[in-house]
């Protein structure tokens, strides 16, 4: 990877270590791919829209990591989504919520990079699409973490060569890509 970190806009603190790494992993139940891991491991960027890996709240960063799963929810809600592979949906919007909850229970878990740009939360290697999220608007940011950065933080901004290529990785959110 590029030395994205001189693009961030953001303070740079020193890069997490192999054991907050785990730590972090542990604790909200997910796992970093290889290209995240290596950026937090190099510099972990802190500000308003960056997780805080290090010292962040716990209960912001469980908000944050609920966002993409919160945010389906509130377009069920609003009658705006439903995921074909659950069935037919209820008729009460309770209990088209209620079946909504139970089936994003079981879908991997997104990890925020910065604002609602998210990861897969599955582990494995470097790759992934960036992916960004708003209820059911889900789009590719950046093909990967590298295009990504230069997509949000560098001067040209997103251009199509840096979606280019993205190949979906991840059961569930892949299927909602717009």
């Amino acid at each position: 990877m590029t030395d994205p970190v001189t693009w961030l806009p953001a303070p740079l603190a020193p890069g997490l270590t192999e054991a907050e790494l785990s730590a972090v992993e542990a604790r909200f139940g997910f796992r970093f791919a290889a290209d995240h891991r290596a950026l937090l491991a190099a510099a972990l960027p802190v500000g308003p829209r960056f997780p805080d890996w290090r010292n962040g709240a716990e209960a912001e960063l469980r908000e944050r990591l609920a966002w993409p799963v919160e945010g389906l929810l509130l377009s069920v809600e609003h009658g705006a989504f439903w995921y074909p592979a659950w069935g037919g949906r209820p008729a009460a919007t309770a209990d088209a919520l209620a079946l909504a909850r139970r089936e994003l229970a079981t879908v991997p878990p997104m990890v925020p990079i910065y604002s609602h740009r998210y990861l897969p939360g599955v582990g494995g290697p470097a790759g992934h699409p960036v992916l960004s999220m708003h209820q059911s608007d889900i789009i590719v940011y950046g093909a990967d973490l590298p295009r990504y950065l230069r997509a949000e933080f560098g001067p040209d901004g997103c251009t199509p060569e840096l979606v280019a290529g993205a190949r979906p990785t991840v059961p569930f959110w892949s299927d909602l890509l717009s």
